[in-house]
């Protein structure tokens, strides 16, 4: 086998279709756009355009808006929690943050912090400080023995979050 004697299989490649070049080659004179209008020609962009009907998009009502400045906080439950500890991923023994979740591979973002939510059991005593956590889970590492420390971010204007405890 030469390098000269490669070549690609019968059919591998396809050669592109050649747009007007006459009318025998049946894509010829308008080159399958059909006839006239804005439509045939080059450069058009009418997404949502309805002929000058109102368009959709502009005819229902719009609600809401998207708060710029919300903490986007990431979710740590109780089970996942427990289940890092019980393989090994954890230590029980030593304090628990943002950094330690990112080590264990609960967290690989932080983004504007973690926040404890109550799903699933913690049976191990643990001292976690978090952005944010909820009175379920608060009271759920406090019966187990354990304290929860909510750390206010720095990033913000320092108002405490709806549903945190302490």
């Amino acid at each position: 086998m030469k390098l000269n004697q490669l070549a690609d299989r019968p059919g591998a490649r396809k050669d592109g279709k050649r747009r007007g070049r006459g009318i025998a080659s049946g894509l010829g004179k308008t080159s399958g756009r059909g006839h006239k209008g804005q439509k045939s020609r080059r450069g058009v962009a009418i997404k949502g355009f309805e002929g000058g009907q109102m368009p959709l998009h502009r005819r229902l009502p719009k609600r809401g808006f998207t708060n710029l400045f919300r903490k986007n906080f990431v979710v740590v439950n109780l089970g996942r929690l427990q289940a890092a500890i019980d393989d090994g991923k954890l230590d029980a023994k030593k304090p628990i943050d943002a950094a330690a979740l990112v080590g264990a591979g609960l967290v690989t973002n932080p983004r504007d912090g973690v926040r404890l939510l109550a799903k699933g059991d913690l049976k191990a005593k643990v001292s976690i400080s978090v952005a944010g956590a909820s009175k379920t889970a608060v009271a759920a590492v406090e019966k187990a023995g354990g304290t929860v420390t909510v750390a206010s971010t720095s990033s913000g204007s320092g108002e405490a979050q709806s549903g945190d405890a302490k």
